[in-house]
């Protein structure tokens, strides 16, 4: 089924757990060698669509291509040239991390000497700790030395900086862009839009099972919306009104004068330069802009209700 070019294809791809539609008829294309993402809140489907792909569990209907595949019929040959993250990592033995992951290395098929200790390295994961020793951070990088340390052709990342502190996640995402330049294909899912903005070609918006679009990380980025605010010396409230009057995509705009500072907060979807330069002529005192948030820079302008799509979760 999967043209050439392609290493993930999926069309009408459907899962059902008895009156429970999981996921419901998705069509993904995949290009081999690239980062493709997976984003919504929480139960909109992104972990079912991995584990079919993984034939962790089987379709109700609809059809999959992996690597040029089919995952119900792949078996051995194809598992091996995949490297797996679950979203839900359950690792206590009492072994050390470095013998789980021998273990794991007979499984999956050869690992270049030095990989798995470079990797650990990386992610500044010691090997010789007991598993079951191991805090949550310390466990999600041993997941992801076992999946990147035999050089699979396919990465398929479920939530993979859960629990990871903002250095190690810098690493990791260094760790997918290399995988990418590399020819490998990397399928990853998160409900932090900025993580995939950071990685991703191209991503997949899922809600309710659904696939709401494709698109690309960039048109992503025009569409982002932020929170702002921030803190003035020696300006008013009207000259501060009057500097930010003609930017389009500046919406929620509030200005207030006090003993200190005069503190303005407001909201800005897409390109944040024009706020930027609109305010550099001021003398600025402080400034925060907030992550992106999921929920409204992606599924408000798909026209989802944030309050429904939190009763999702």
């Amino acid at each position: 089924m999967t043209e050439s070019g392609l290493a993930i294809e999926t069309r009408a791809l459907t899962k059902k757990y008895g009156r429970i539609t999981a996921l419901d008829g998705i069509d993904l294309a995949v290009e081999a060698g690239s980062v493709f993402g997976m984003i919504g809140p929480n139960g909109a489907g992104k972990t079912t669509a991995m584990r079919l792909l993984l034939d962790i569990v089987r379709p109700t209907s609809g059809a999959a291509s992996v690597l040029g595949s089919d995952p119900r019929t792949g078996g051995p040959a194809l598992r091996r040239q995949i490297g797996f993250l679950p979203g839900e990592l359950r690792l206590d033995a009492r072994i050390t991390g470095r013998a789980l992951l021998n273990h794991f290395a007979s499984i999956s098929g050869p690992v270049a000497p030095g990989a798995m200790n470079a990797i650990a390295d990386r992610l500044g994961l010691d090997l010789e700790r007991r598993v079951r020793t191991l805090s949550k951070g310390n466990k999600q990088k041993l997941g992801i030395v076992q999946a990147f340390m035999h050089e699979p052709r396919l990465l398929v990342l479920d939530e993979p900086t859960s629990g990871l502190d903002p250095i190690v996640q810098q690493e990791f995402l260094a760790m997918v862009r290399e995988a990418s330049a590399s020819g490998q294909t990397v399928f990853l899912s998160s409900h932090v839009l900025s993580e995939i903005q950071q990685a991703a070609d191209a991503v997949a918006i899922l809600r309710s099972g659904r696939v709401v679009t494709v698109s690309s990380v960039e048109k992503l980025r025009l569409t982002a919306t932020r929170h702002v605010r921030a803190g003035f010396v020696g300006v008013t409230a009207a000259e501060l009104h009057q500097a930010l009057s003609g930017i389009p995509n500046l919406s929620g705009l509030a200005v207030v004068n006090g003993d200190g500072p005069t503190e303005l907060t407001a909201t800005v979807t897409g390109n944040i330069d024009p706020f930027v330069k609109a305010i550099a002529r001021f003398t600025v005192a402080d400034l925060s802009v907030e992550e992106p948030d999921l929920e409204e820079s992606v599924l408000k302008l798909y026209g989802v209700d944030t309050d429904e799509a939190s009763d999702e979760k």
